[in-house]
């Protein structure tokens, strides 16, 4: 391990870490006893890579991403951290024969899923290189056995080819005036196999197991020898890249290029510069230290250090969900995506709009409300390609979706819009909740949640919620009902006397302990109220509709038109959980509601009703069509509308078509019959 650190030409203070990183964990070694010794510096490097075993974690998945959130802090603050710790993990990976079958296999795709991505996020190729072999030999032995055979076995035969190739680059470069140094490489046996499994090859199929590296004095020389030889190599159509212009996400850079060689054989050349080169193998290693401030920075580090802290910020309770982030943000693959001033993003393959958003700014994210990709409004979940010019539209007061979750691809907008969406449901549970309870207690006759009568104490007591912001989240989501703990905070008995209630009020009271508790007054709702307040499918109210409520545990407050069947046959069995429901002056959301058209057969009919609704401003979101057979048809319409007035306005301009005969809004005695046995119609 240590002399792995050595290699990579870490200082004392690192190699002291290195030599002392298990005495925390193995030795009974204090901190403060290594800072006394060995200095501050080296205690703080063993201390972040020691593990956080003696503390008692629920399960083996829990305390490594506790250990691993403990790392990630470390290394943010000094990157030797975690280049010892690729260096104890490449020592473990090479003695990985004596430990247990089991042991080992767990080690190892832990490894490839962790340990190696951070390597090649770094820079350090020829550590993670060794890491997937390794990892390889640990998961599939046999695989990698035979596979190791083949390719000892075709050495011999390629031999001959590869020489013949290196000589006609060598002889090829000085005619371009080029001082060059041209290597052959074979590729590793997981990149063999990688390709095997990926495209379904043999071996023997695997046709560019030989690679070619030049190495040039300065960038334009890069360039220069990528001309000279493709004069000598015919090019392969899209299978060159520059990493020189656009370097990856660990700052390599380099021209690959892919050439079709002698007998149609592929061949990949990577061309850089002696600098580019040794940054290649070691990585951020070959410049670790990193100060912010400092004007020699590297691309390298500074690209290192912004990708920690991007790992920091991702953090999450959860241990799976913290380690699915970690795995995103290791993925290597990715696009250059351009802002509309042209400043360049980085992102991984099969980032959405919603991703680059939230790559720009949170607030850009949690705001958005549309994409422009190239100039065209494009749907959330496209996927990004580089070269694309994203412009994102924004809406004050937009939230995230929930349905975002399924196709984000980054950990950073993962993780803001679960936040976010956390954040806002709990908010206006809590704000639902104490209207709730607010309007509970006044019609038990208090003088409102601020009356300083009221028996907080008694109902924490009698409750799991410990504060008022608890108790409001309770009642928002369903889970205390609001009548309930009204009766614990206004008892008719308090403190061995009876409260000065009117007679009105005693009465009220009397009846909600009976559990006789439907209020005169309403319950008003504003629109804002997010996933605490539900529409029914059943019956889909709208604002200005007479509507009942009811609260339902865990689920929130259901509201139902006062006419549905199934409200009143829910309201029969429990009258306690239902409430009736009035409407405020200014709602802030639309309604989704049904109607149901008659309509002419005949050809532009839907577009007709189509623009007819739009142009009542209301927007289509379900559509389905019922042929009848006798040259009419049922269509079936889900709209959104403001309230009862706008849906009024909405039929009007769709009965005013000259193809509509009937137009109503959906119930269960205007749904027409299906026949299925009919022909469509011509719409």
């Amino acid at each position: 391990m240590a002399v792995a650190c050595c290699q990579w030409h870490l200082d004392a203070e690192a190699l002291c870490a290195a030599l002392l990183h298990d005495t925390i964990e193995d030795c009974g070694v204090c901190s403060d006893q290594i800072s006394q010794l060995f200095g501050p510096a080296v205690a703080r490097l063993v201390d972040g890579l020691t593990k956080l075993d003696q503390i008692a974690f629920r399960n083996r998945e829990e305390a490594q991403a506790e250990s691993f959130r403990k790392m990630l802090l470390a290394m943010a603050d000094d990157v030797r951290v975690i280049l010892i710790k690729l260096a104890d993990r490449l020592h473990n990976m090479r003695t990985l024969g004596v430990v247990s079958p089991a042991k080992r296999r767990r080690i190892a795709q832990e490894t490839l899923e962790i340990y190696a991505p951070i390597a090649h996020r770094l820079g350090l190729n020829e550590v993670f290189r060794e890491f997937e072999d390794l990892c390889f030999a640990g998961l599939y032995p046999n695989r990698h056995l035979v596979l190791s055979k083949a390719l000892k076995a075709s050495r011999g035969n390629r031999k001959e080819i590869v020489t013949k190739l290196l000589a006609a680059v060598r002889e090829q470069l000085p005619r371009f005036d080029l001082v060059a140094e041209v290597s052959g490489r074979e590729k590793s046996i997981y990149s063999v196999y990688t390709k095997m499994r990926e495209k379904g090859l043999s071996f023997a199929e695997v046709l560019d197991i030989y690679g070619f590296r030049v190495l040039v004095d300065s960038v334009s020389d890069c360039y220069v020898a990528m001309g000279a030889i493709h004069a000598l190599f015919s090019p392969s159509p899209g299978r060159f890249k520059d990493y020189i212009a656009l370097p990856k996400s660990n700052g390599y850079q380099s021209l690959h290029t892919v050439v079709i060689g002698p007998q149609g054989t592929p061949l990949e050349f990577q061309i850089r510069t002696h600098e580019m080169h040794q940054l290649a193998e070691a990585g951020v290693a070959a410049h670790w230290l990193y100060k912010e401030a400092d004007e020699n920075v590297t691309p390298l580090q500074r690209k290192a250090h912004e990708w920690m802290q991007t790992l920091i910020s991702t953090q999450t309770q959860d241990p799976s969900e913290f380690f699915e982030h970690v795995k995103i943000e290791l993925f290597p693959d990715v696009v250059y995506v351009l802002t509309p001033k042209g400043e360049i993003k980085e992102l991984p393959r099969g980032s959405t709009p919603v991703d680059f958003a939230y790559s720009v700014h949170s607030d850009v994210g949690n705001r958005m409300v549309g994409a422009l990709i190239n100039g065209e409004a494009r749907p959330l979940d496209t996927e990004l390609h580089s070269g694309d010019t994203v412009r994102i539209e924004t809406r004050p007061h937009a939230t995230p979706h929930p349905g975002w979750l399924g196709f984000v691809r980054t950990a950073r907008a993962r993780s803001e819009i679960r936040h976010t969406l956390k954040s806002g449901t709990r908010e206006r549970s809590i704000g639902f909740g104490q209207r709730l309870l607010e309007h509970a207690v006044r019609a038990l006759g208090a003088e409102g949640l601020h009356d300083p009568g009221l028996q907080w104490s008694q109902l924490f007591h009698e409750n799991a919620a410990d504060s008022p912001e608890a108790l409001y989240e309770s009642i928002g989501l369903g889970h205390t009902l609001a009548h309930v703990a009204a009766r614990r905070l206004v008892p008719l008995v308090s403190m061995g006397h009876e409260r000065p209630l009117s007679d009105a009020a005693k009465a009220a009271l009397a009846l909600s302990v009976a559990h006789l508790t439907t209020p005169e007054s309403s319950l008003t709702i504003h629109g804002n109220e997010g996933p605490a307040v539900q529409y029914a499918p059943c019956c889909y109210p709208i604002g200005g509709d007479k509507a009942v409520g009811n609260m339902r545990g865990g689920s929130g407050l259901m509201i139902h038109r006062a006419s549905c069947p199934t409200a009143r046959r829910q309201r029969s069995k429990d009258a306690a959980r239902w409430t009736d429901i009035a409407w405020s002056d200014n709602l802030m959301r639309s309604f989704e509601t049904r109607l149901v058209i008659e309509v002419a057969d005949g050809a532009g009919v839907l577009a007709k009703v189509a623009s007819a609704i739009s142009s009542a401003d209301a927007n289509i979101v379900d559509l389905t069509i019922q042929p009848r057979g006798t040259g009419f048809a049922f269509l079936q319409v889900a709209v959104e509308v403001r309230d009862r007035k706008h849906l009024a306005d909405v039929l009007r301009q769709v009965r005013a078509s000259a193809v509509v005969s009937k137009a109503v809004r959906l119930t269960r005695s205007t749904v027409p019959p299906p026949s299925s046995s009919q022909p469509r119609p011509s719409l």
